[in-house]
């Protein structure tokens, strides 16, 4: 299993929100490619970015700070916040991630994605951000009428090969990742699936290996130092 530390971008800054409230936003680091950089001392190979500004105004505004990580940094990268159309795929594509995160565009615009899947393959990822039982929206502020189900079908039929899944009621709380809800997931479909939300324990990782899932998201656990990161990539690797 591949293990993604996350770094979440607002205003040039490392920080977390609660369950996708930005106004509970805390900042972890002025210096995300330093954040970036000990994620790679650490032994991680991939890196998971969210742009919080662009997923909830469709902007890129922490492009930059995207392009520097990505140029002095070794980590396979993917990134998801706010990617809505060719020309936002197209500028992070050419500036060397290697995978791009489709949201609201992807609830929302399936004939974009159809297109962006033909035309980029495994480039394109989708983000399965589950509220209530069914897919939130723009930021996790709004949510859809489209059940997990539903959507997952939708998803395997246009070929999308893999989903990053995030039980947002799990989301920085610090109380475990929803097990049920991967492993259910890993039986039904045959997408690769990386779990996002609440792995908060090196038993949760464990947990997650086991199932032979593809990959999983830390993100606040290493931020306040619940989770030795070297550790969990080394029982991820197993």
């Amino acid at each position: 299993m591949i293990l993604f530390p996350a770094i979440d971008l607002y205003e040039k800054k490392a920080v977390r929100l609660l369950r996708g409230n930005y106004a509970e936003m805390t900042v972890y680091s002025e210096d995300p490619l330093s954040v970036a950089r000990d994620f790679e001392s650490c032994g991680a190979t991939a890196i998971h970015l969210v742009d919080l500004e662009g997923a909830k105004f469709g902007t890129t505004p922490n492009l930059e700070i995207v392009q520097k990580i990505v140029n002095n940094t070794s980590l396979f990268s993917e990134i998801g916040g706010g990617i809505r159309d060719f020309d936002t795929v197209k500028r992070y594509i050419d500036i060397g991630v290697g995978r791009v995160i489709l949201g609201t565009a992807a609830v929302e615009g399936p004939d974009f994605l159809k297109e962006a899947v033909a035309k980029y393959g495994e480039r394109i990822a989708v983000g399965a951000d589950v509220k209530d039982g069914c897919i939130a929206t723009r930021g996790w502020i709004e949510k859809s009428t489209l059940t997990l189900d539903e959507f997952m079908e939708r998803m395997q039929s246009i070929g999308v090969k893999t989903v990053i899944c995030t039980d947002i009621s799990k989301d920085g709380a610090m109380r475990g990742t929803n097990l049920a809800l991967y492993a259910e997931l890993s039986r039904k479909y045959k997408m690769n699936f990386t779990a996002s939300g609440g792995v908060s324990s090196i038993e949760d990782v464990k947990q997650l290996a086991a199932m032979g899932l593809y990959g999983a998201i830390i993100g606040k656990a290493y931020y306040t130092g619940a989770i030795d990161l070297k550790e969990a990539i080394e029982v991820a690797a197993r």
